[in-house]
């Protein structure tokens, strides 16, 4: 079956983490994602590990199914062929650093005068306005900015979370706008000028805690693996010293909790678990009870026990226990994918459609692609996949998404991700 975004092109000036993220969707559901590198080392995200058969684990994640083409834009054949994919695209998508794309002639309202069908996204870190709109931006000082390492980690100190969630917050509202406004095209004929920053997208994610605090007037504590507004939710431990995460989410799961796993229905009842504010207010003194209780229990026969109770549980395990998860396996979930360093394997991407299955593309080398690319994109006409002819329009009009492109461009100063 056809992938939806089959025919859409995207050309995609990216690097790191978060655009790469939001192109990958794309590419996965069908669409065309021509990523431009820089010659040689390309990508700085290929060289943030080599844990993955000497690639990087992040690049690996973020740029399969994508075709690399490397472009120094200081020279002006580099710099005409970027023109000439513009021309043929659909989707633009840039998170150069602060400036970079008005500098280089990129900016959403130049390429748009050009073409209306044309979408662009620019992913930034704090907004293209506003005092940081210049600022330097990554993932970790992202989530310090708003706020989520003041109430990540335990009671004595901060904790980064275990992944680039500034990263990835930026990417799916990237990707979720780039869909909308496809979709709004193919209403009204027209693209639109999108931006998104990591910023404004974790701010988002931060809700709870900013209305906790607000109007509750108490800032979230640090909690370590514990929820800090909700008990029982947490870890405990086990009679073979092993822990068991379990959530109590409403006054009828503390009341089978009670009454079938601690077998002590009184404290259904009892003043200082009455309901979820007080249970989290004497969170240490249930604790005590509840594992005076759990250490009669290995942590299967807990487990076994909280599951027919109807509690919700879940096992600690590592990031090995989890590629090997029964879960996945059983949903067959894991499929293989090419890459410069041979088959890899990866999951599924986790939205379903029935009939219907992901592209899972191959990881592009630096560069792979430039040939080929080169000659697809050589005359300085070409008929993109959207583009509509109609006897009216015998050449072709950047409303209707056919186009001419210079054939020759000047050279713009400065480096290609600055």
């Amino acid at each position: 079956m056809e992938l939806p975004l089959h025919g859409i092109t995207v050309v995609a000036l990216e690097q790191a983490v978060a655009a790469p993220f939001a192109t990958r969707q794309l590419a996965d559901l069908g669409a065309r994602v021509i990523k431009i590198e820089r010659p040689g080392r390309g990508d700085f995200a290929r060289e943030y590990d080599r844990s993955v058969k000497g690639l990087s684990a992040y690049f690996v994640w973020i740029n399969r199914g994508k075709e690399s083409v490397a472009l120094d834009l200081k020279e002006s054949a580099d710099r005409s062929l970027l023109d000439r994919l513009l021309a043929r695209a659909d989707v633009f998508i840039q998170n150069l650093g602060p400036g970079a794309a008005d500098r280089w002639g990129l900016g959403a309202e130049t390429l748009r005068a050009r073409d209306p069908r044309l979408i662009t996204c620019d992913v930034s870190g704090y907004g293209p306005e506003g005092p940081y709109r210049d600022k330097k931006a990554y993932d970790l000082l992202v989530q310090c900015e708003v706020g989520l390492l003041s109430i990540t980690g335990s009671p004595d100190a901060p904790a980064r979370p275990g992944i680039s969630i500034a990263d990835i917050a930026g990417g799916m509202y990237a990707y979720t706008g780039i869909l909308t406004a496809l979709y709004e095209r193919e209403r009204t004929g027209r693209g639109s000028a999108l931006s998104v920053s990591l910023f404004d997208a974790l701010a988002e994610w931060m809700g709870h805690p900013y209305f906790a605090q607000a109007y509750g007037g108490t800032p979230l504590a640090r909690s370590g693996a514990r929820h800090p507004t909700i008990s029982p939710y947490g870890h405990y431990a086990c009679g073979d010293g092993a822990r068991v995460f379990l959530s109590v989410q409403n006054d009828r799961e503390w009341a089978a909790l009670c009454s079938q796993v601690l077998r002590q229905p009184e404290l259904i009842r009892d003043p200082r678990f009455t309901d979820n504010p007080l249970r989290r207010a004497h969170d240490d003194e249930l604790t005590a009870v509840m594992e005076a209780v759990f250490a009669r229990h290995t942590a299967d026969g807990l487990l076994a026990l909280l599951d027919g109770a109807g509690i919700a549980n879940a096992r600690l395990r590592t990031v090995g226990e989890f590629a090997d998860h029964p879960q996945l396996r059983a949903r067959e979930r894991w499929r293989d994918f090419g890459s410069p360093a041979g088959p890899l394997r990866g999951l599924l991407p986790p939205v379903e459609v029935r009939g219907r299955e992901a592209a899972m593309g191959a990881v592009p080398a630096v560069g792979e692609h430039t040939a080929a690319i080169r000659a697809e994109f050589s005359t300085t006409w070409q008929t993109g996949p959207h583009e509509r002819r109609t006897p009216s329009d015998p050449e072709g009009d950047p409303a209707s998404g056919t186009h001419r492109v210079p054939t020759k461009q000047r050279g713009l100063g400065g480096a290609i991700f600055e």
